[in-house]
C-alpha cells in the first residue's frame, strides 16, 4: 500500500493581484501632481481645487453602496460605536463622536481644503518632483504629533523624523538659509495632510470610510466656491481647458486611487499598503521629467533620497504588535486619498 505523507499548511498565496492594485495607485497619485500643474495655468488654484473635488466626490458616491454590498465597506451603526469607544450610551461620548459621520466629514473635508490648497499654490512656485517628496512628510509627521495626542512614538521613528528633516534641508534650504516661497506653502501642505490623516485615523472605526471620503472632497468643492468668486473669475472656458487635467485629478486620481486602495487594503496589511502609496512622491519625479521636462539638482536628488529613506525606515520597521494580518476594513488612515 502506497502513503501519501500528510500535507502541511500551506503558505497564503501572495496578493499579487492588490500589491498591483497598490502600486497602480501611486503611480495614478504620482502622475496627479503633474495634473494640477497643467490645470492650474487655465483656471484658478480655488476653481481648480472645488471643480476636481466636486468630480471626485461624485464619482465615489455610487462606490457607496456598491461597496458595502461586496462586503468591502459598511455602514457602522451607533451599537458598534458605543462598543468600540466602551461606553454605555450615546451621551457619554464627546459631542464630536454623536455625530461621526458628519463631523468626521466635516473636519476632514476642511483639513483637506487647506492641504490641497497649499499644495497646489506650492506646486505653482516649485518643481512636481520636490513637490512629491515635501508632501510625503506626512508619512514621518503624523507620528511625531501624534505624541500631543497620547500616541506612542517608536525610537525609530525618531530616526525617520531626523532623515526627513535633512532630505527637506538639501531639498529646499539655500544659500544663507533662505528657502522659497513655493516650498513654505508645500510645507504647510505636508502638515495640513498629516492633520488630515489623524482625523481620518480618529474616525476610521466609527464611519463608512468610503463615505466619509466622498462626503470630504463634497465638503472641499462646496468651501472651495466661495474663494473661487471672491478671489477669481470662473469662466466655462478656462475650465473646459483645464477638462482633462480636472477629471483626472478628480475622477481618477480621487475616485478610481481610493477605491483600488481600499480594494487592495483587504489583503495587504496597512504598513505595506503605505510603503507602497507613498511612492507617489518617487514616480512625481519621473513624471515631472517624462511629462514636463523638470530636472533637479544633485543637491535636491539627494534630499528626495533622505526623505526616501525616512520612509523607508518608518513604514519597513515592524511595530511590536505583528501588522501580519489586515483587518476586513482598513482600520487606519496611514495611507489615503488625498489629490
Amino acid at each position: 500500500m502506497n502513503y501519501k505523507p500528510a500535507a502541511g499548511p500551506q503558505k497564503p498565496k501572495k496578493p499579487y493581484l492588490h500589491l498591483f492594485m497598490l502600486t497602480v495607485t501611486a503611480l495614478i497619485w504620482g502622475a496627479s501632481y503633474v495634473s494640477q500643474k497643467v490645470g492650474v495655468e487655465h483656471v484658478g488654484t480655488f476653481t481648480f481645487n472645488g471643480v476636481r473635488m466636486l468630480v471626485g466626490g461624485i464619482v465615489l458616491l455610487p462606490f457607496i453602496p456598491l461597496l458595502r454590498k461586496l462586503g468591502v465597506s459598511n455602514k457602522v451603526d451607533i451599537q458598534e460605536i458605543l462598543a468600540a469607544k466602551k461606553v454605555e450610551s450615546v451621551e457619554d461620548l464627546p459631542w464630536y463622536d454623536r455625530k461621526p459621520q458628519l463631523y468626521g466629514s466635516i473636519f476632514a473635508g476642511l483639513a483637506l481644503f487647506a492641504a490641497t490648497s497649499f499644495q497646489i499654490y506650492g506646486i505653482q512656485l516649485s518643481n512636481v518632483g520636490k513637490a512629491g517628496f515635501i508632501i510625503s512628510m506626512y508619512v514621518v509627521l503624523v507620528p511625531l504629533i501624534g505624541i500631543f495626542l497620547g500616541h506612542k512614538i517608536r525610537s525609530v521613528d525618531w530616526l525617520a523624523v531626523v532623515m526627513a528633516v535633512v532630505g527637506l534641508y538639501l531639498l529646499s534650504i539655500t544659500g544663507g538659509f533662505h528657502i522659497s516661497k513655493g516650498d513654505i506653502y508645500l510645507i504647510l501642505g505636508s502638515l495640513s495632510f498629516t492633520i488630515h490623516m489623524l482625523i481620518q485615523r480618529h474616525y476610521s472605526n466609527l464611519v463608512d470610510c468610503v463615505a466619509l471620503s466622498s462626503a470630504q472632497f463634497l465638503i472641499v468643492g462646496a468651501v472651495s466656491l466661495i474663494p473661487m468668486f471672491a478671489l477669481e473669475n470662473p469662466a466655462w472656458q478656462g475650465i473646459l481647458a483645464a477638462a482633462i487635467p480636472i477629471l483626472y485629478s478628480g475622477a481618477l486620481s480621487s475616485g478610481v486611487g481610493f477605491t483600488l486602495q481600499l480594494i487592495a487594503m483587504q489583503r495587504v496589511p496597512p504598513n505595506q499598503a503605505a510603503l507602497i502609496t507613498a511612492q507617489e512622491s518617487t514616480f512625481s519625479v519621473f513624471f515631472g521629467w517624462a511629462l514636463l521636462g523638470e530636472t533637479m539638482t544633485g543637491r535636491e536628488l539627494l534630499g528626495c533620497a533622505f526623505m526616501l529613506a525616512g520612509i523607508l525606515i518608518s513604514q519597513l520597521t515592524p511595530d511590536k504588535k505583528s501588522n501580519a494580518e489586515c483587518e476586513p476594513l482598513p482600520k487606519n488612515a496611514d495611507s489615503y486619498p488625498k489629490h
